[in-house]
């Protein structure tokens, strides 16, 4: 049984995540991805500036005239989501928190995914894996990953990215589009990423919080870190240590970004002070060039 508040939940977020989908991504997920295989479609008569590699030979030796054989990409996919749901993410100064972003993120790429007849499945993790709902289709499909997220109570504090991963090599065998959706804040991960980067099309997805960019003025705050317990009292009434903290915040971002490149993936930051709707649909448009420039 669902509670009325949880059920209003999902409710305000299948009709926001909805309406984004209809308006800002239609037809950019479709393009942005494609099919991971080809399909025997038909075989016709060789027509001048058709491929000599597409010829099928064992027809064109039984009739005596050239034929091709055609293919048509597939465009079925399985799309799964990777989402780091650790104590870090309970924070949140826009009064939203970073989890409650993660769940809207996971709801537009899932109504995307089903716009298009994909399957979608849900892996979620702490330090540890907790939840793994295999792909499927459908809308109560979606609902219930959505349901899963919005309710979800870990059980770990801590974050393995590793070990998200290591699970993941070990149910899903075949190629697939992974979003990985996550703070980042975590080490000893990156050669996992590398080996299921070459496997699977995958997309780092950082959701960041503006104060962890931007420091107020305000004198002396005590700030916790929600997995570790650990308290320090910084003076954010100075400038050196205001221009410190947003200089080492855009270092880590920008070195994940630039570790992200080097293993041939793409990565979306994504700040849940700013409009992370445009953000991803910005990189669905970006993607979908990139594609169209490759096949030309």
């Amino acid at each position: 049984m669902i509670d009325k508040e949880l059920a209003a939940k999902i409710r305000r977020i299948q009709i926001k995540t909805g309406r984004n989908v209809s308006s800002t991504f239609a037809g950019e997920y479709t393009s942005a991805f494609k099919g991971h295989g080809m399909e025997f479609e038909e075989v016709r008569a060789y027509q001048p500036g058709d491929d000599i590699k597409s010829i099928d030979w064992n027809v064109t030796a039984r009739t005596g005239e050239p034929f091709i054989k055609r293919f048509r990409e597939e465009r079925e996919l399985t799309v799964l989501l990777l989402v780091d749901l650790s104590a870090s993410g309970n924070f949140g100064s826009t009064g939203r928190k970073r989890n409650d972003i993660a769940a809207e993120i996971c709801a537009v790429l899932s109504f995307s995914a089903i716009k298009n007849n994909d399957r979608v499945g849900l892996l979620v993790f702490t330090d540890e894996v907790e939840t793994f709902i295999a792909p499927a289709k459908g809308m109560t499909h979606i609902m219930r990953i959505i349901r899963e997220i919005l309710a979800f109570n870990p059980k770990g504090k801590g974050t393995s990215i590793d070990k998200a991963l290591t699970y993941l090599g070990k149910v899903q065998r075949k190629n697939a589009v992974v979003f990985l959706i996550s703070d980042f804040i975590d080490q000893g991960y990156e050669r996992k990423l590398k080996i299921m980067a070459e496997k699977h099309d995958l997309v780092a997805l950082s959701v960041t919080d503006p104060l962890e960019l931007e420091l107020p003025d305000c004198g002396l705050i005590t700030i916790r870190d929600g997995e570790t317990g650990y308290c320090r009292t910084i003076d954010s009434s100075s400038k050196v240590v205001r221009q410190e903290w947003k200089r080492h915040s855009l270092e880590r971002i920008g070195n994940l970004k630039k570790n992200m490149i080097s293993m041939g993936m793409d990565h979306v930051h994504l700040n849940t002070g700013s409009d992370w709707i445009h953000s991803l649909s910005l990189f669905f448009m970006k993607r979908q060039h990139r594609i169209e420039a490759g096949r030309s």
